[in-house]
């Protein structure tokens, strides 16, 4: 018999998992997310993703501002849900909502835990160099991240990817993961494994004073920084246009054959030098400016060597 559950996501990497839970027939209560906040020109307000998806669906939403008052254990309480599921919600679960639901509250964490506990494991993975990452699905407790596992699927992390590509496809292995989860939670199958104490790291959240880049590592380190914070909040650099200094987001690079000092443009092709090898930038944004490839770029500011990206 399917479960009644409660969604409880915010983010665009929440969505994949809330179709498939409600495509696979279980009966989504309630969705609960952030606020609607004023984007774009006219700053009107804009539902979340996973409340756009929800009200497409018919299925209710409820935006609090908090889940640590008596009425609002009230109100989660009184959906009478088997289980929960969570994923980037962005607001701490108090005990007395993680012990509602008979069956517990699920969550899908975008790491191998217990690497990368925490607020930015996809941008962290690929800024380590990590070789491989994942999704998990958790049964939550009141620590970070540090429930007991129930199923986990892996992703190798390659070179050429960016953090939006990782996202992606995490986002979309995630919603498969969790559907297999509370199937076998449904036939009370789930089996859950106490995560290990050993290997523990913590993504810590993206400041944007780490954004610039460091010209003196390593060329794939430099690589994986470029990628790790593809489109946000964006590596950067300044190159000098006309005699000006331009800060310049680097969106996705290669490595690159070539030497010299750090930050000197090796060719008319964006091959930039590292502190050992080069890249090659594929894809940049101009201040204020739009996304574009590097043929593109170049097209309207050729740039040749010499010249240093500082």
């Amino acid at each position: 018999m399917p479960l009644r559950l409660i969604f409880m996501g915010t983010p665009d990497f929440a969505v994949p998992t809330l179709l498939e839970l409600a495509a696979h027939g279980h009966e989504i209560a309630a969705v609960y997310t952030r606020a609607a906040k004023p984007a774009g020109r006219g700053m009107k307000l804009q539902p979340t993703p996973a409340e756009q998806e929800a009200r497409r669906l018919g299925i209710p939403v409820l935006t609090p501002t908090t889940l640590k008052t008596p009425e609002a254990e009230r109100q989660f309480r009184a959906h009478n849900a088997d289980a929960a599921v969570i994923v980037a919600y962005g607001m701490i679960l108090p005990q007395t909502i993680l012990d509602a639901p008979p069956l517990g509250c699920f969550n899908l964490h975008a790491s191998l835990l217990p690497r990368w506990r925490g607020a930015a494991p996809i941008n962290r993975a690929i800024m380590a160099g990590d070789a491989e990452t994942g999704v998990m699905v958790m049964k939550m407790d009141a620590g970070l991240d540090t429930g007991d596992i129930a199923m986990a699927e892996r992703i190798a992390i390659t070179d050429a990817m960016t953090a939006a590509d990782l996202h992606d496809a995490l986002a979309r292995l995630g919603g498969d993961l969790m559907v297999r989860a509370m199937g076998a939670l449904e036939r009370g199958m789930l089996q859950l494994t106490k995560q290990s104490d050993d290997g523990v790291t913590y993504a810590a959240k993206i400041e944007k004073a780490e954004a610039r880049i460091d010209w003196n590592k390593p060329a794939r380190a430099v690589l994986r920084h470029i990628h790790g914070l593809s489109p946000f909040p964006g590596a950067w650099c300044e190159i000098a246009i006309e005699g000006e200094l331009m800060r310049v987001k680097i969106l996705r690079c290669e490595l690159a054959d070539g030497s010299g000092s750090p930050g000197d443009l090796l060719d008319d092709h964006l091959a930039v030098a590292c502190k050992q090898g080069a890249i090659r930038i594929l894809e940049l944004q101009r201040a204020g400016g739009k996304p574009m490839k590097a043929k593109e770029f170049l097209r309207g500011t050729p740039l040749k060597a010499p010249l240093r990206l500082a």
